[in-house]
């Protein structure tokens, strides 16, 4: 039950999973993969599927729980304001090929915006 206070669902604990939004579920998955206790966790476009803000609500969710269990988060996206806002290091890959890999706060939006649309 304390994971899943976590990711705020300690409400939906006796819901079936068809009864629980596309956010909802994807908390159920995030807390299921901490009670685990992983020092690594790799999620494949945790918020792709998402509306905006619920997607920005769960990378929050995802990041803020990884810091604070110590547990490296290893994320792929498309999206570049969460890459953004929610890491700490950025690989960015164009053509099968490392096109950088740097701190975040040593990466522009400029940087972002050709490896996404150059």
């Amino acid at each position: 039950m304390q994971v899943l206070a976590e990711v705020r669902l300690a409400d939906k604990a006796g819901a079936r999973a068809d009864q629980l939004s596309g956010g909802q579920a994807q908390r159920v998955a995030i807390a299921r993969a901490l009670i685990r206790r992983p020092r690594l966790l790799i999620a494949d476009e945790p918020a792709a599927s998402l509306d905006p803000a619920v997607g920005r609500d769960i990378m929050r969710i995802f990041s803020d729980l990884a810091g604070e269990h110590g547990i490296t988060l290893v994320y792929t996206t498309h999206d570049m304001q969460h890459a953004l806002d929610y890491s700490d290091r950025i690989v960015a890959l164009k053509g099968g090929k490392v096109h950088f890999d740097r701190p975040t706060a040593r990466v522009s939006h400029r940087e972002m915006d050709g490896v996404f649309h150059g």
